[in-house]
């Protein structure tokens, strides 16, 4: 090839030289840029508003409780922020009580009345009068609202309030927590990456909770209530911090007695009942406490009717025991007890008809029994234990509350709240099984320990708590069903071949039928009863034993959680033996 040649070839190969060249250095390029856009945080803004997810129609707040940002928004009002009452009850504080009825918001301290009426800056603390310089609470359609200011002056609470957009910033839970500062200016992340967009400029020294750790990011929450993602390369080593509040918790006082509560209900049916009550103590042993079934709910205007006897009372104390008047809410059914105790009307009524007869009569306390309530009435009921509670310690009346064993259908109770403002909480630990049920034992052993254990959970003190013990027992029957000869086998596996009767007996009574019908008693360890049961005219009975052996392993229970003492129900049921037993265990 000539040297002309050559140089013409090379001519012709430059061209595709510079194109690959050209080619290369785009692709480099845009590498480069791809390489610088990855590592590049991003200076994208996320608006609050689309953060805490405000539409441009709200006029309301966000509510921040603990670091959640909840779906219920605050409202505002002159300038004033206000919580719906629903939420203050189940977040904040449950002592205050709404009456819808006759819309006026109470509170009830250890010693007072806090009553508020709607769309009013004054209240009233007992008799007196104050104010505020804003409205303290008022209702629409859906429910009542309360300034914040005044639901803080009374609760376990710490808050701030940010505007742009508005919310409030709410802290229930104080303590240690993790605690993190920022080693140098930076911001707060949407998400964990330099990718996701910016919440929140973040100076350095600020202080931040940590709520959750990834490998390269903290998620944190900041006082302003905005939480999201900061790089770890930004912040110092986590510390614990504590969360201080400076709420003093009342104290509530109790009148208690300086021994073990030895206590017996009389069912008293009529006044002519209370002339036995010289025989009835007589037949007991150590009893300091007497509750006669006196008094009960007799009207929707809370009114009560009473069987009560003064001659009754002074022999009681003249024999050192005291009197508790027993208050039902069972013996009128015509009467509404939910009616009664969600108008503060009725409910006040009552209970100043309950603290006049306990006056008339000199009782040494009140005895309170009311059952078969529906959950709806719960927050009443309770309203209505405080309530009486008060005007109880103002007497120097011993106030007891009668309670089923906790269930998750009896949890509206709320046992520790009664255990604040009544002087003791009695757990009914019988009843296990009862008419309607399927047959058992009226209070097994176990059923005994889960109910006081979980009375205790639930917030009753051991001092306070006395423990209901049963003086009667369950026949059970099995009445044959009639067949119309169709196949029982083909049944299904919950048919019953027969009909389930019973009815109360004494602890005598009871014990009788076994010599009565020639049968052997056998003691059954997991029951802590003994048991028997025999066939009479085609009809099969049994019976699971309340004896002295079985109340013993109850009292047992009684010393070993150091409760307050017992109860019995009832007197006349009761084999006189076990008396002797049970003023064993009150010394």
């Amino acid at each position: 090839m000539s040297k002309t040649d050559s140089t013409e070839n090379r001519r012709k190969l430059a061209p595709v030289f510079i194109f690959i060249l050209v080619i290369v250095l785009i692709v480099l390029i845009l590498t480069i840029s791809k390489v610088i856009d990855k590592y590049t945080p991003t200076t994208e803004t996320m608006s609050l508003d689309e953060y805490f997810e405000i539409s441009s129609t709200e006029t309301g707040a966000v509510i921040e409780l603990n670091n959640e940002i909840l779906e219920e928004r605050a409202l505002i009002k002159d300038g004033k922020v206000y919580l719906s009452y629903s939420f203050i009850h189940d977040n904040i504080n449950s002592g205050f009580y709404y009456d819808a009825n006759e819309n006026l918001l109470l509170y009830t301290t250890a010693t007072d009345l806090i009553s508020i009426p709607s769309n009013s800056s004054e209240y009233t603390v007992a008799k007196d009068t104050q104010s505020e310089d804003y409205t303290i609470m008022f209702a629409n359609t859906d429910d009542a609202y309360v300034a914040v200011d005044f639901v803080e002056k009374y609760s376990n609470m710490q808050y701030k309030i940010y505007s742009e957009p508005s919310r409030i910033v709410i802290c229930t839970s104080f303590g240690d927590y993790t605690s993190v500062t920022a080693s140098k200016d930076t911001v707060i992340r949407y998400r964990g990456g330099i990718k996701s967009p910016i919440l929140e400029e973040v100076t350095a020294g600020e202080a931040f909770e940590v709520l959750d750790n990834e490998e390269n990011w903290t998620y944190v929450a900041s006082e302003t209530g905005v939480m999201g993602y900061i790089q770890n390369s930004y912040l110092n080593d986590e510390e614990t911090a504590q969360r201080v509040s400076d709420y003093v918790e009342e104290e509530y006082d109790h009148i208690l007695l300086d021994e073990t509560v030895n206590m017996a209900w009389h069912q008293v049916t009529n006044e002519v009942n209370n002339e036995s009550i010289a025989e009835v103590l007589n037949t007991t042993k150590g009893v300091n406490v007497i509750s006669p079934t006196w008094f009960y709910l007799n009207d929707d205007e809370g009114n009560i009717a009473s069987i009560a006897s003064s001659s009754y009372v002074t022999y009681c104390h003249q024999n050192g025991v005291q009197v508790w008047g027993l208050v039902s809410n069972l013996e009128n059914e015509d009467v509404d007890t939910t009616s009664v105790l969600t108008h503060t009307s009725t409910r006040t009524n009552l209970v100043n008809q309950i603290m006049a007869a306990a006056i008339q009569y000199d009782l040494d306390g009140i005895n309170v029994d009311f059952e078969a309530l529906e959950s709806e009435v719960g927050d009443a009921f309770i309203q209505f234990i405080r309530e009486l509670s008060l005007k109880c310690a103002n007497n120097d009346i011993i106030l007891s509350v009668d309670n089923y064993v906790p269930s998750e259908y009896t949890a509206f109770y709320e046992r520790g709240e009664q255990a604040k403002f009544a002087d003791y909480v009695i757990v009914m630990a019988y009843d296990e099984h009862y008419v309607g049920s399927d047959e058992g034992p009226v209070a097994s052993i176990d059923f005994v320990t889960e109910g006081i254990s979980n009375t205790i959970k639930d917030g009753v003190p051991e001092n306070q708590l006395i423990l209901g013990i049963p003086f009667y027992t369950r026949l059970w029957i099995e009445t044959p069903k009639e067949t119309d000869g169709d196949d029982v086998e083909s049944a299904s596996e919950d048919y019953v071949s027969y009909e389930l009767s019973s009815q109360a007996l004494g602890m005598t009574a009871a014990a009788a039928l076994a010599s009565e019908n020639g049968v052997e008693m056998q003691w059954l360890d997991d029951e802590g009863l003994y048991y028997f049961e025999y066939e009479k005219d085609g009809l099969t009975y049994k019976v699971w034993l309340e004896d002295v052996t079985s109340i013993a392993l109850k009292l047992d229970k009684m010393k070993e959680n150091s409760l307050a003492g017992a109860a019995f129900w009832k007197l006349g049921l009761e084999d006189s033996a076990v008396w002797d037993t049970i003023l064993k265990y009150m010394n």
